[in-house]
This record gives structure tokens, sequence and C-alpha cells, in this order.
């Protein structure tokens, strides 16, 4: 990443997730910014990497919200860009999950596809080898779309972790067992993807928001923003001040400091567009913390179900057309 003495951050108000209020928002999000040109050129493939955790409907607040990914992928191909939908859930796949949402008939329409971040290819990251998905690293271009979200292993994640999603099939479980005893080495391994990956833009989902236990079961609540940003340690920043607390109560914040990487210091970030500072969330819930590694048991486990599911998804890859 390029880092600049001043790491800029949009912040826009929505407060639902009509069609209306979100195209408003996520224009006025490339406008803060510096324009869509900024991020894409015309003719670009470019992967918008949602939040696909598990197969949870739009009333809850597990997935990144169809209406944040619609806005952006529309504006995406007015601009001329070739934008498609993709992620390797942690449970089910990519076509479940939009299903779910209801959001894989919109897309259908619109001529977007959604693809499984499969066919995993090893890459050298942090030392070590690391499958990546290829339909990712084939991508000319990736935009990332988080949720904000509590998580009971991280207190809240919100820009950097939604890129392990390219880490193909149940391997992320693996590595929630390699490098899962320190909280500091798995950060620095989230880290080091989301800098190999280097996704151009960052655009959170903060318009419905989850507290408690989160990342899957936690409680569905308004928080009312967009959340956008090139440096994605600056966003995070941001949206620790959104809800009243310290940046360095997060690992990932606190790592990203540690190793160098980002602006991660808040009097090194310049916010532009709606003022928040009257509408902090005094109340957000934070997870309960529990271990981040994974037992041995539970990694095989996992493996063995997503095996299934990834067969399916190869499947429907090669049969739907419109992909």
């Amino acid at each position: 990443m390029n880092e600049t003495p001043e790491s800029i951050v949009a912040i826009t108000r929505c407060t639902d997730y009509s069609r209306a209020n979100v195209a408003e928002a996520v224009a006025k999000q490339f406008e803060l910014l510096g324009g869509i040109e900024k991020f894409v050129s015309r003719g670009d493939n470019v992967l918008l990497k949602p939040n696909f955790i598990a197969p949870r409907s739009r009333d809850h607040a597990t997935q990144t919200h169809p209406a944040v990914i619609i806005e952006v992928a529309k504006r995406l191909k007015d601009f001329g860009a070739r934008p498609f939908v993709g992620d390797s859930p942690a449970w089910g796949n990519v076509f479940a999950c939009a299903d779910k949402l209801k959001l894989s008939e919109p897309l259908k329409k619109l001529g977007i596809p959604v693809r499984q971040l499969n066919n995993p290819k090893k890459c050298k990251i942090a030392g070590t080898k690391v499958g990546i998905s290829s339909v990712a690293l084939d991508a000319d271009v990736i935009i990332n779309l988080p949720k904000f979200k509590s998580h009971q292993q991280l207190v809240a994640t919100f820009a950097v972790k939604n890129m392990f999603g390219c880490v193909s099939g149940k391997m992320k479980a693996y590595w929630h067992f390699a490098k899962g005893k320190r909280a500091e080495d798995f950060c620095e391994l989230l880290i080091e993807i989301y800098r190999f990956l280097n996704p151009a833009l960052t655009m959170i989902d903060g318009i419905v928001a989850m507290d408690g236990p989160g990342p899957i079961n936690g409680r569905t609540r308004p928080l009312g923003w967009l959340i956008g940003g090139a440096d994605p340690i600056a966003c995070e920043i941001v949206c620790s001040k959104l809800i009243g607390a310290k940046p360095n109560d997060f690992p990932i914040i606190r790592t990203a400091k540690q190793i160098g990487f980002g602006c991660a210091q808040a009097d090194g970030i310049k916010v532009l567009g709606d003022d928040y500072k009257q509408r902090i969330c005094t109340d957000f819930e934070p997870a309960e913390l529990i271990p981040i590694r994974f037992s041995l048991p539970r990694v095989c486990k996992s493996i063995c179900k997503q095996i299934l599911l990834i067969a399916k998804s190869r499947r429907r890859n090669s049969t739907d057309s419109w992909t």
C-alpha cells in the first residue's frame, strides 16, 4: 500500500437500506475519496469482496447487505468496469449466501456474476505459503466490502479481516489453528494477506451493525454509517471511534501499529463527510472473547464438512451460464 502522511477516510450518514439512500451514500463515498476513476479503470475486472460468512438473511447483520453490494456494482458497471461478486464463506458457499440475501436475481438482471473464490494458488505471505483463490488473484482490482461487526476472537472486525475470505475453503480453519496461539501472529497473517491482495478501496457497511457474540450470532442494531478509504487501518480506527472505543483495544489495530502497516495513529487521519462526533454509539456491546486457535479435531471436522460444499460450488460455477 502507498502510505501518505495523511490517510483519508470518508464517512457518510445512511440510516436505512432504501435504494435511494444507499445510492446517495455510495455516490458520496466515491466523491469524497476522489472519484471512482481513482480506484478502477474502464474495462477492469473488479472483484467485489463482501462478507459472506454464512447463509443468513438480510434481516441479520451477519453479511454485507445486498443494497450496498448492488449500488457499488452498479456504479462500477456504469463507469465501464466489469464487476463480479465473490467470496469463500466459512459456512456454505457463495451461492447459498447470495440466495439467502435475495441478491442472486438482482445481480443476474444486472449481468453481474457471482463466483466462489476457489482454485487456490500457493502464495508466499508472511514467510509461509498460503492458498489464495486464483479467482481473486486474477482480478484487476479488488474492492473490499466488509460488515461492521463484533467478533468473539478479535473484539470487532471492520476492514482487514474480510480479505481472509480470499483464502479458499476450510484452510481458514487451518490458519486459526496454525497461527491462533498468539493474537499478534494471527493478526499479522490477516494484515499480510490484506497487503498481498492490496484492495484499491474498502467500504464498510455500518448502516446496520452487529454487536454482542459476533461474527454470526450477535445482535442486529442500527448504526447508520458507510465508512470508506484506501487505508484499512485508518478505516478501522475511525470505526472504533464510532462506538466510543479505544483503537488499542483491537488486536488488528495494535498489530498494524507494531509492524508499521497503514496509518495507525489517529492524528494522521483526515476524516471527510458527515460529522459523527454527536452520533457516537455509546452502548455497543463487545463480544465475550474466546480463543482464536481452533483445536485440531475441530479443523479436521470442519474441512471434511466443507469438501462437499466446495464440490457443489464448482459444479454451479461451471453450469451457471450467466457467470
